[in-house]
């Protein structure tokens, strides 16, 4: 998919603020936008993407601060309430009229708000944050400020040559794949590249310090799957997503770690799918 970029105006306690968004866009019938997750970019959808286009327009985004989408500008926080924000122009920028929408980790978390806002008309959220204790957050935050400082400091000629082996792309990417094998060299590059170089990442995770989804969505479509092997985000933060949004369907996603489009695409698309019939 080429990609294409958007301008809109967000409201500021300054006044209106131009953001520009990067996407792609595939498919057709009813919209599905897609969210990825923090130090990541839209890529991270590329396994389901041609399988969830034969039913749908999909439209990857790299959210504001990541991917090849610029930072927010200054008068905007990386915040829930200016994100969903974002996205709601974004939306009316591109004549979405409440796209069906799916998100993974911080994207699951946005996705959700989106939700609670009625801007969409179905969700589904894989690993979504917002649903930890604080030891769970912690934990999370410091495995991804590790993972951020790592993908810093490596010569790009040394992740090529480590994404050329199944073993190096273990190396570089086990913690959010349990199939890190699968996931090709180019990808590898280009995600570890993301998040050395994502302008959002220290604003976002500063400003999810004290975040939790605490509100039921009655009468919007939920689904709210995890992977049995996250070890990022555990699923037992599944079971208190349940009980927060009682009418979710919560799925299990045997065999998959916290990005699981990449460890079985076909399961992810289908969850995605029927999240949204």
């Amino acid at each position: 998919m080429s990609a294409a970029t958007v301008s809109f105006q967000v409201p500021s306690p300054l006044g209106p603020r131009p953001v520009t968004v990067s996407y792609a866009r595939e498919g057709a019938g009813e919209p599905l936008l897609l969210l990825h997750g923090i130090g990541h970019h839209r890529q991270a959808w590329d396994p389901v993407v041609h399988i969830l286009a034969a039913e749908r327009e999909v439209i990857t985004v790299d959210l504001p601060g990541f991917g090849e989408s610029p930072a927010l500008p200054d008068g905007l926080a990386y915040d829930l309430p200016t994100t969903s924000a974002v996205f709601g122009a974004f939306c009316e920028a591109l004549e979405l009229d409440r796209p069906h929408v799916a998100g993974n980790s911080l994207g699951g978390l946005l996705a959700l708000e989106l939700g609670r806002e009625k801007l969409v008309r179905s969700v589904t959220a894989l690993s979504p944050a917002g649903f930890w204790n604080e030891a769970e957050r912690r934990y999370a935050f410091g495995v991804l400020l590790t993972m951020r400082h790592i993908s810093r400091r490596l010569p790009l000629p040394l992740v090529e040559r480590l994404s050329r082996s199944a073993a190096g792309r273990t190396a570089l990417t086990s913690t959010i794949y349990a199939r890190p094998g699968r996931r090709s060299p180019e990808a590898v590059v280009a995600e570890t590249l993301a998040l050395a170089g994502a302008t959002g990442f220290d604003d976002t995770l500063r400003a999810g310090g004290s975040v939790l989804f605490t509100d039921d969505l009655p009468g919007l479509p939920v689904t709210v799957a995890w992977g049995t092997r996250d070890w990022l985000l555990v699923r037992r933060q599944g079971v208190r997503a349940k009980r927060i949004i009682p009418g979710a369907r919560l799925v299990r996603l045997p065999g998959c770690g916290h990005c699981p489009m990449n460890d079985d695409p076909a399961l992810v698309a289908r969850v995605i799918l029927d999240g949204g019939r």
